[in-house]
């Protein structure tokens, strides 16, 4: 029981600090964020998060992590195996759950490299497992979207839609300096959401898979 009672205070504390590190991305940069200024956020001081966490990227991939869970959760609704969705169906919920996660793409575009190269091996295969049960959904949501897709479209519907994962929040956030220095530069930018962008990729690559 003492066991099971510490790996649970353990679970709560690092959810507190990771948190806390997900209060201060929202209103401060991942570069200026630190150990300190986490330790401000929660109950514990600088030394103690240390017992958790060795980086702040540790924290920052903890963060990561809990997106993906939380991502897993929504892409779960891709399966119906006994009322498979149309291809729109599947689209639309799709890009509505990428939608809910600017902070999980947000990290993704920015901040992966970082926070891979600086945590724990222990660490970041944690997070790599949340990564492929993603990818698992995923394939089962294709799986009930079309028994009969064969292989070859399933890793390319793949293999097209996380690098696209990787670059979406950018075209979907540019700061006010930027949009200024495109403008300069003689470059149109059009404004789209998270949600358009992936619905309009996604029905696309569903279209060449499904033909």
């Amino acid at each position: 029981m003492k066991v099971i009672a510490s790996e649970e205070l353990t679970r709560t504390r690092r959810k507190e600090i990771i948190d806390a590190c997900r209060r201060l991305y929202e209103r401060m940069s991942f570069r200026d964020i630190t150990i300190k200024d986490i330790g401000a956020e929660t109950s514990f001081t600088r030394t103690s998060i240390y017992n958790y966490f060795q980086t702040r990227e540790e924290i920052f991939l903890g963060l990561l992590k809990q997106e993906f869970d939380d991502w897993c959760k929504d892409l779960e609704s891709l399966s119906s195996p006994g009322s498979p969705l149309t291809a729109q169906a599947f689209a639309e919920r799709l890009s509505d759950s990428l939608e809910r996660r600017s902070t999980m793409l947000k990290l993704l575009s920015m901040n992966l490299y970082d926070m891979e190269a600086n945590s724990r091996l222990e660490e970041l295969t944690s997070f790599k497992l949340s990564y492929g049960e993603s990818m698992k959904l995923l394939r089962s949501g294709l799986k009930s979207l079309s028994p009969g897709i064969s292989p070859e479209a399933e890793e390319g519907f793949i293999y097209a839609f996380y690098p696209f994962l990787f670059g979406i929040y950018p075209y979907t956030n540019a700061t006010q300096k930027q949009q200024e220095a495109m403008r300069l530069a003689g470059i149109k930018y059009p404004t789209y959401t998270i949600k358009e962008l992936s619905y309009s990729f996604i029905s696309r690559q569903l279209q060449a898979i499904l033909q």
